[in-house]
């Protein structure tokens, strides 16, 4: 998956599009098409999201889409859910009944990536809009709403050598474990750490199935056997559910004091191992600011409002079959002692009091993290 930035003489950001788009007054009378042969406020968006062990489809992704289409539509839109379980063969079964019973526009956040490409096609020779949300799908997408991958590989490698401080060299141990082969976002996150960590030593990388904990915690296992618990200088994880298992192995080896360790997702757990400085960062990716995107990317393409479309997707991105795919790219930010004030609980993710329960108080007390 590549994305480059594109040119544009109009730049909206999500937070700002309605605002902007109603002080242009005549902007959408320029749309294609008329009012009269445009979709009104009776949308049906279709969403499909991968699985529910990491907990941002359930708590963020699918409320907030729901909520903002139906902000969009005066209350009329309204969204059908399916969640995959992991199964990209239910998943494609899933597009195909959204497909037959004619949905206006799908966001899909693929299982696998080239798996789904026959069902995006049928959705497209039904003239059913697909959107890919937070992973790039195959297959001929009319529009792609994402973080930037890329970035998040970036301040995840630029995290594990702030960690190591002066230490960090070319004989400094790394063990890499990414996220799911089938996943095509996680190719994407390896490449921007190792763009960071090329001056360090990978001495081993291992790609995890599923993204699943278990599985991370027997390739840290596995690591540890090969180099020696003491040899490892810092583990890159691609995600928070994996460094959980990954720091389970690393407690397991009887190591008293564990190398720094990345993740990303911010997931409540992964805040608290930060704060009692088990994990050392996270990457924080603002959820309401990619759902509230991908909603209003859906509801105008589904409206067939074209102009604010394409002022939403300043981004261009491409697949293995489409390229200059429209695409919205949301930045991110690294989540460490020092930034939690500024990232999860600035933007309402989490109240103090639900970091600092009992059994993280007083580590929250000596970083000043108090409710």
């Amino acid at each position: 998956m590549k994305s480059r930035r594109r040119e544009a003489t109009v730049v909206v950001t999500v937070g700002v599009l309605a605002l902007s788009l109603a002080a242009c007054g005549g902007l959408l009378d320029s749309d294609e098409g008329t009012k009269d042969d445009r979709k009104g406020d009776d949308v049906t968006v279709g969403l499909l999201l991968p699985e529910s062990e990491t907990a941002r489809y359930e708590k963020f992704d699918h409320p907030i889409i729901e909520k903002q289409v139906k902000k969009l539509t005066n209350g009329k839109g309204k969204v059908v859910y399916a969640n995959a379980d992991q199964d990209a063969a239910k998943q494609s079964r899933q597009l195909e009944k959204m497909v037959a019973d004619q949905v206006d526009v799908v966001l899909v956040s693929a299982v696998d990536a080239k798996k789904i490409a026959p069902s995006v096609k049928k959705a497209k020779d039904a003239d059913i809009p697909v959107i890919a949300y937070d992973r790039l799908a195959e297959g001929p997408v009319s529009g792609y709403v994402a973080f930037d991958n890329e970035l998040v590989g970036q301040v995840q490698g630029q995290g594990l050598i702030k960690a190591l401080g002066s230490g960090a060299s070319k004989n400094s141990k790394i063990v890499m474990i990414n996220g799911s082969p089938t996943d095509p976002n996680a190719a994407v996150f390896k490449q921007g750490a190792l763009s960071q960590l090329n001056q360090l030593d990978v001495a081993k990388s291992y790609d995890t199935e599923g993204w699943k904990p278990e599985t991370a915690r027997a390739h840290m296992t596995d690591a540890i056997t090969a180099l020696g618990k003491d040899n490892i200088a810092g583990v890159y994880s691609a995600n928070d559910g994996m460094a959980g298992g990954i720091i389970k192995a690393l407690k397991a080896s009887g190591l008293t004091e564990l190398p720094p360790v990345t993740g990303q997702d911010a997931e409540l757990p992964a805040v608290q191992r930060v704060v009692a400085g088990e994990q050392y960062m996270s990457v924080y990716k603002s959820y309401p600011e990619e759902a509230v995107g991908a909603a209003q990317m859906a509801v105008r393409i589904a409206q067939g409002r074209m102009v604010e479309f394409d002022a939403l997707a300043g981004d261009q991105s491409e697949n293995a079959t489409t390229k200059d795919i429209p695409s919205l790219l949301v930045s991110v930010r690294p989540l460490t002692q020092d930034t939690i004030k500024s990232t999860v609980i600035a933007d309402g993710i989490y109240k103090t009091s639900e970091i600092c329960t009992p059994a993280y108080k007083a580590a929250c007390a000596a970083i000043g993290l108090k409710g």
